[in-house]
């Protein structure tokens, strides 16, 4: 589960202990996103002001990676608290540009 994420397909890489995770925003995962935390619109605006809940962000991680081998949910959040909000905030930012401007 160390493969490079690709730019190029809207993916972010998630640091988990030793290995690094790849989250990809597709149709499919964002879909399913938003079926368990509500509209991504909403989602977005949450995290522009500051609002966006610990859950909400390990759960659209969750949806996004793109292999769960070895990692379940609640070892997910936990590495989202390991690592911290600020570091966090990086693949978070990567996958809410995805959701608003598409691939480019």
């Amino acid at each position: 589960m160390n493969a490079v994420p690709n730019p190029h397909r809207g993916e972010a890489a998630l640091p988990l202990g030793d290995r690094t995770l790849t989250l990809r925003p597709s149709f499919g995962a964002l879909c399913a996103a938003e079926e368990e935390l509500g509209p991504l619109f909403a989602l977005v605006e949450r995290a522009s002001r500051g609002e966006l809940r610990l859950h909400e962000m390990a759960s659209l991680f969750w949806h996004c990676l793109t292999e769960r081998d070895g990692c379940d949910r609640e070892a997910l959040g936990e590495a989202v608290l390991a690592l911290g909000l600020a570091a966090a905030a990086v693949p978070l930012r990567a996958l809410l540009h995805q959701i608003l401007r598409g691939r480019e």
